[in-house]
């Protein structure tokens, strides 16, 4: 059997949301004045406030996507990510750590996160991770856009139970351990996954995950720091240019 540690990536791993950070730059890039991705963060953070659940908004953040050519937000994808990393202060610095000693003891690494492939790809690639649990944008076979919508199938969104879900089914298939493995979160939401292996860690201040790890006996490391400012997009993308 092999050990794995299962990593949330949003303020665990990252010290940002890259949901919200793309979104503001594939704007920018794309030519949508500021005032677009303001009113689009308003209306998540009032989903929020009025107790919609997490699952909900994360469906609502991908509607966005609607119409977008994926082959252009894939190369988006990379532009934001290697910005982020020049700009620095991306990494949450005590769990890149943890994740590097990890890979040192021969553990699988596997990223769990509620985000899409086209921004966890490269972040996958920078760490060296092997697997990657995520929600997952639909697309149309015939125009390769996205349709706004999650592929219809088990554990979509990545969020809550469907992250423990998807950690046990990924453990059958790989012969992982679940027991002898490590599962690192910082939201109340990453607590089932956390639940699923021998050992695990919260990372910082979520007030529900310090009850639960106290009962526990979980670990813990450091939230993440404050994100430098998001970088200005390389490349400003006329609509004539909206292609790859």
């Amino acid at each position: 059997m092999t050990r794995a540690a299962f990593f949330d990536v949003d303020h665990t791993l990252t010290t940002s949301v890259g949901l919200f950070r793309f979104l503001s730059y594939w704007y920018a890039a794309t030519g949508r004045p500021p005032h677009e991705y303001v009113r689009a963060r308003q209306r998540f953070k009032a989903m929020t406030a009025t107790g919609i659940r997490r699952e909900e908004t994360n469906r609502a953040y991908f509607s966005l996507y609607a119409g977008a050519d994926r082959a252009l937000i894939d190369r988006l994808a990379q532009d934001w990510f290697t910005a982020e990393l020049t700009a620095g202060g991306h990494f949450n610095e005590p769990v890149l750590a943890a994740l590097h000693d990890h890979r040192a003891a021969g553990d699988v690494i596997v990223l769990v996160s509620g985000s899409f492939p086209a921004l966890l790809e490269p972040l996958a690639d920078q760490v060296g991770a092997h697997h990657i649990l995520c929600s997952e944008p639909e697309t149309d076979p015939v125009t390769d856009t996205y349709t706004g919508r999650l592929v219809h199938r088990p554990h979509q969104p990545m969020i809550g139970r469907a992250k423990a879900d998807a950690v046990r089914l990924l453990a059958a298939a790989h012969r992982i351990d679940l027991g002898t493995s490590t599962a690192y979160g910082d939201h109340v939401s990453d607590a089932p996954m956390l639940e699923t292996t021998g050992r695990a860690v919260r990372v910082g201040c979520d007030p529900t995950l310090r009850e639960l790890g106290a009962r526990s006996g979980w670990g813990y490391l450091p939230g993440a720091p404050d994100p430098h400012p998001l970088p200005a997009p390389a490349v400003r993308l006329t609509p004539e240019r909206l292609v790859p």
